[in-house]
């Protein structure tokens, strides 16, 4: 089992940041998704959540703005691999103009109706809708439940 960590921040207007991945990405190749990668050795999920994100889009932010939605369990049958995948979500004012692309064909926020019907990698088709549906996401995107 691998661990993963993935971070969506979610903007004034509720768009949520998304990683369109390109052909040679190794799980979820031509879908979006969440930044996000492995956790490395005697590191945290937490601390995976902030590198990893800074690795991906050069967004730095601090582990106590990150806050966990979940853990999650999928298997990639990519890598034939039953792995567990925290989520961690923050608001912030950046817009797509603060992304600097680090990984993927793409990362930008995304009005959350039209990430409803992107084509989604197996762990976003299994968490976005419930998060954009949920207490959380209502309070970063400053939106009623």
């Amino acid at each position: 089992m691998t661990r993963f960590a993935c971070v969506v921040l979610v903007d004034p207007r509720g768009w949520v940041l998304l990683q369109e991945r390109d052909e040679h990405a190794r799980i979820a190749p031509e879908r979006w998704s969440y930044s996000g990668g492995h956790v490395e050795p005697g590191e945290s999920d937490l601390d995976a959540a902030v590198r990893e994100l800074a690795e991906e889009t050069g967004i730095e932010v601090a582990a106590a703005d990150l806050r966990l939605h979940g853990h999650f369990d999928l298997f990639h049958p990519e890598t034939r691999s039953q792995d567990t995948i925290a989520f961690f979500t923050a608001p912030t004012e950046l817009t797509d103009d603060d992304v600097v692309l680090g990984e993927g064909r793409q990362i930008v926020f995304v009005d959350p109706e039209v990430a409803r019907g992107l084509p989604l990698s197996d762990l976003a088709a299994t968490t976005l809708p419930a998060f954009l549906d949920s207490d959380l996401y209502a309070e970063l995107s400053r939106r009623p439940a």
